[in-house]
C-alpha cells in the first residue's frame, strides 16, 4: 500500500558538511543545504560565517572532512571541479573570475574547453541571455566594467548548459546600477531553467529574489526559510539585516 507521494529529491544537496582550508580547523561545522530543480537558493550571513566556503566545498575546492554532497542523488563529495563541470555544475568565483588579457570570445571558449564542439550552441544560448557579449566579443575582458566582467564570468559558466549554477558574491564591488543589472540577469538565468545557489553579502537583495535562503553563522545553519519570510523575520532583521531590511 502506498504511503502517498514521496517528497522530491534535491537536485543538489549538502548534508552536515564539515570543511576548512587548514588541517584541523573546520570553518564549516555541520552545514546543510538543499537545492531543488528550478529553485534560486540564497546563502547569507555575517562576514566569516562560511558562506563562500560552503559553495567551494560543494564544488570540490575545499576539503570536506565530514558529511556528503549529492547531485541528483549521487555522491559527489570532493570530486574534482572539472568532473563536476562535466556533470552539469557551473561555478562563478567572486574574484579573478575572468581572464582579463583574453577577449570576451576567448573567455567564453574557455567555458567549453571540455566540450569544444558545444561552442556554437553555447555562444548562441548565452548571447541570447546577454546580447552585449555578442557586441563585445572581440574586446579584452580587462577593459570591461565590473558589471560587464561579471556577465562574462556567468556566461562562461553557462556555456556547457549546466543544470546547477553556483554564484559567489556576484554583486561584490558593483555600483547600484550594475548590481541591479546583475540581479536581473540572474533572474533570467533561473527563468531559462538553471537552478542557482547564490552567496551574497547584500542580504536584502538576495532575499528579495530567492525562493529559499539559508542564514549561516559561525559555520553552522542559523535560520532557513523562504526569502520572503526571512526578509520579514524580526530575529533575522535584528541579527543579520539591520537597516538593510528597511524598505
Amino acid at each position: 500500500m502506498s504511503d502517498g507521494p514521496q517528497a522530491p529529491e534535491p537536485l543538489l544537496g549538502a548534508d552536515e558538511i564539515c570543511a576548512g582550508y587548514v588541517k584541523g580547523v573546520d570553518i564549516l561545522q555541520g552545514c546543510s543545504l538543499e537545492l531543488f530543480e528550478g529553485e534560486l537558493v540564497g546563502i547569507i550571513g555575517p562576514n566569516g560565517a562560511g558562506k563562500s566556503t560552503l559553495l567551494k566545498a560543494m564544488f570540490g575546492l575545499v576539503p570536506v572532512r565530514a558529511g556528503t554532497v549529492t547531485l541528483e542523488g549521487a555522491d559527489i563529495t570532493s570530486l574534482a571541479s572539472h568532473v563536476l563541470v562535466a556533470r552539469g555544475v557551473g561555478y562563478v568565483p567572486q574574484v579573478a573570475n575572468v581572464f582579463q588579457s583574453l577577449t570576451v570570445e576567448e573567455n567564453l571558449r574557455m567555458g567549453v574547453y571540455l566540450r569544444p564542439r558545444a561552442w556554437h550552441e553555447g555562444f548562441e544560448r548565452v548571447t541570447a541571455l546577454f546580447p552585449l557579449l555578442a557586441e563585445r566579443r572581440g574586446q579584452r575582458a580587462g577593459s570591461l566594467s565590473g558589471g560587464e566582467r561579471q556577465l562574462v564570468a556567468m556566461a562562461r559558466a553557462l556555456m556547457v548548459d549546466p543544470s546547477v549554477l553556483l554564484l559567489d558574491e556576484p554583486s561584490a564591488g558593483l555600483s547600484p546600477v550594475k548590481m541591479d543589472e546583475v540581479f536581473a540577469r540572474i533572474a533570467e538565468i533561473r527563468a531559462s531553467g538553471v537552478s542557482i545557489v547564490i552567496v551574497e553579502q547584500n542580504a536584502r537583495r538576495c532575499l528579495q529574489i530567492c525562493d529559499r535562503a539559508y542564514v549561516l553563522d559561525q559555520g553552522r545553519n542559523a535560520y532557513t526559510g523562504t526569502g520572503h519570510d526571512l526578509l520579514h523575520d524580526p530575529k533575522v532583521i535584528e541579527l543579520y539585516l539591520g537597516t538593510l531590511a528597511a524598505p
